[in-house]
């Protein structure tokens, strides 16, 4: 059964909206009794109601309004992509004679245009029908649309028409059901085709006209943060794009949160609905990239408008209250907040944050009026949390580092908590694994420690020290030293394999990791693998110095940006590292795609020095260490390209001691569990043939 999370409850009644398997239900939260709403081939998404308890949900970009007394769901909008008909077209000298010299021409054509004029009367007047049609135009694609409470505004999110989509990447597929090589359209590069952005415009349902929001009213949006840099390389100026939208529960207030394709700023809008204009609520500007992961807006009643922002250094919970919107921070402190819901009464927030240590996450209570921060969880690897329709229970996904996702309930008035699930096999509970242990460890560069697990062997060191493995996790802006179950949980069932085998392992969160901050998150602009080698530096140097380690045996491996790490690290330190295996790695930047590399690296026409100093392939002469090298042929992110280009870069250069493993049926993360062990049978062999025990 596929259930989605998102949902709404009535604030009048205690009635219950979801999806289940694509069709929209309502759950009576008395009785118990289940109304199935739709039965169609379409994927209905994000149930609600309305202000006047009417049920709400969206099919693609059409809104549609279930009447419950009726039983009926209307459409609410008619959104086509087309110019209205009966617009004047454009003026055209051709055009113009042909109806000033044949009458008959003039007689079609208004004899045309009053049978369309004669039929969209009749279809307004017919309330049971349709809403009104919206013509968007004919060079514009639907990326979103948002349904007002009210029912009587909608917002649209528009592109234009790509009729330049750029180069794309052609992936050739040679193991085929069919036999024969075959070729997959993928991506293009970061830099090969300009960002469009985004329109917004504001449908009047009454109505059906089509009213457009600019953005050029909004302050700072002609300042070019990179103009030096852009105008060396004769490159246009920035296009924004809409990143969410919220209506107020009583529709009368719409929110926008806007971002640059540079992400360099981003602001929060108002929409003045009465004169079909954003107005400017907030600005954030980043020197480096703004924050793409903390995007949350949302309203906790008619006057309270919530989003994130990491204008201290950290992510926290900000509210702009009505009338004069006036900022307020509700948290603060050297710690994340993340994921806020709102109950029905408008007082409270629910959070997921890092409070007590960055390690240990837990679910806590906002009070919105004084801000004061009530821990309610003592689970310290809490993932998300849902609200009740009742507000009275919070559901929690928690987890372990060998125990996956797991579901209890929270009583909001005692505090209780009640498991749900158990998910674990009996055999796989059976099994014991030691608990990896946290540690700080100093860094020589910047004031934190670097917090990271460590697995360490059994016994004591042997004479001459131990052999060491760093594993360094992959996404560049993701967390993996926390105490929930890893996203790397193969990796870390590697990692115990090699701790009983004698290998001290140490898996660190380096700068760029998530769960640190904004500073923590940024220290890699425009110089990608300089800050985290730092790290991983530091790393063996008290791996040296309290885990009776032989600095000169430390192997690593790491997958995507870990093993892009992996490559830095034999490329930029030669000598330093005894082994590498890079898993799927990026080689270089100028291949990947652009949202990401262009946020940290700029664009490779705007910035080639950011993209010259942090790509790999760019230092292979410096290779002299033995390097393993494995990628799935179907990489759709990482292109397989990456790899096949290093590859041919060292058979010119001469170098030895390195291998390619090709995986032909496999993407970026792996699917099947023969090459998942072909994999790391690989890893493995490289550590005991380099660094392992004599």
């Amino acid at each position: 059964m596929r259930c989605q999370a998102r949902s709404g409850s009535s604030a009048t009644e205690p009635v219950f909206a979801f999806v289940r398997e694509g069709d929209v239900f309502l759950r009576d939260l008395r009785t118990g009794a289940l109304t199935q709403l739709t039965s169609t081939t379409a994927e209905e998404a994000d149930p609600g109601f309305m202000a006047d308890g009417r049920v709400r949900f969206r099919a693609g970009a059409d809104w549609f309004v279930y009447d419950r007394a009726q039983r009926v769901a209307r459409q609410v909008a008619d959104l086509r992509l087309e110019k209205d008909p009966l617009l004047a077209p454009d003026a055209d000298d051709l055009r113009d004679r042909q109806l000033r010299l044949f009458t008959l021409l003039q007689r079609e054509r208004d004899e045309r245009r009053a049978a369309l004029e004669d039929a969209r009367a009749r279809r307004e007047a017919d309330a049971t029908r349709v809403g009104p049609a919206v013509y968007l135009g004919e060079d514009v694609t639907i990326d979103a649309t948002d349904l007002s409470p009210s029912g009587r505004y909608l917002l649209v999110v528009t592109r234009p028409k790509d009729k330049e989509p750029g180069r794309v990447g052609k992936m050739p597929k040679y193991v085929t059901e069919s036999g024969y090589e075959e070729v997959e359209d993928v991506r293009t590069r970061v830099g090969r085709k300009a960002p469009l952005g985004n329109g917004l415009v504001l449908v009047d349902l009454t109505t059906g006209a089509v009213k457009p929001l600019a953005f050029d009213g909004l302050p700072g949006i002609d300042d070019d943060p990179l103009k030096a840099l852009r105008e060396a390389a004769k490159k246009k100026p920035r296009a924004l794009e809409v990143v969410n939208t919220a209506w107020s529960p009583d529709g009368a207030q719409a929110a926008v949160q806007l971002r640059a394709v540079d992400y360099k700023d981003r602001w929060i809008a108002t929409v003045d609905l009465d004169k079909a204009a954003l107005v400017s609520r907030r600005r954030d500007s980043d020197p480096a990239w703004i924050n793409w992961s903390f995007v949350d807006l949302l309203w906790a009643d008619a006057k309270t408008l919530l989003f994130a922002t990491e204008q201290s250094g950290y992510n926290h919970l900000h509210a702009l209250r009505l009338p004069a919107y006036s900022d307020t921070a509700l948290t603060s402190g050297a710690f994340e907040i993340s994921a806020p819901v709102v109950d029905a009464s408008g007082r409270f927030a629910y959070v997921v944050a890092n409070k007590n240590r960055p390690i240990e996450y837990e679910a806590y209570r906002v009070d919105l009026a004084t801000g004061a921060l009530t821990e309610l969880t003592d689970l310290d690897g809490v993932e998300s949390v849902a609200l009740a329709p009742d507000g009275k229970s919070l559901l929690v996904t928690h987890s372990r580092s060998h125990t996956p996702s797991q579901l209890s309930v929270v009583d909001l008035a005692t505090g209780a908590a009640k498991a749900l699930t158990d998910t674990r096999t009996a055999a796989y509970e059976a099994m014991t694994f030691p608990e990896p242990e946290f540690v700080e460890v100093p860094s020589s560069h910047q004031p934190r420690a670097i917090w990271s697990k460590l697995y360490r062997p059994t016994g004591p060191a042997p004479a001459g020290g131990r052999p060491a493995v760093l594993f360094i996790h992959g996404a560049g802006y993701t967390q993996d030293v926390h105490r929930k179950f890893p996203y790397y949980f193969r990796e870390q069932f590697f990692n115990h394999l090699l701790a009983s085998e004698g290998y001290v392992v140490l898996d660190m969160d380096y700068r760029a990791s998530e769960g640190y901050g904004r500073d923590w998150r940024t220290a890699i602009y425009r110089q990608m693998g300089y800050p985290e080698l730092e790290d991983l530096h530091d790393g063996v140097a008290w791996l040296a110095k309290t885990q009776g380690v032989d600095p000169k045996r430390v192997g690593l491996y790491g997958g995507s940006y870990g093993g892009f790490l992996g490559l830095m690290a034999l490329f930029r330190f030669p000598g330093t590292f005894a082994a590498a295996a890079a898993l799927r790695p990026v080689t270089d930047w100028s291949s990947y795609e652009q949202g990401y590399t262009s946020a940290i690296l700029n664009t490779p026409e705007v910035d080639p020095e950011a993209y010259r100093k942090s790509s790999p392939i760019e230092f292979a002469a410096n290779l002299r260490d033995p390097l393993l090298i494995a990628h799935g042929m179907l990489d759709d992110n990482v292109f397989y390209q990456d790899s096949v280009r290093l590859a041919q870069r060292l058979i010119e250069l001469g170098k030895q001691d390195w291998e390619l493993a090709s995986y032909p049926m496999e993407r970026h993360s792996f699917r099947y569990a023969e090459n998942w062990l072909d994999e790391y049978r690989r890893v493995h062999k490289l550590f005991q043939r380099t660094i392992g025990q004599p």
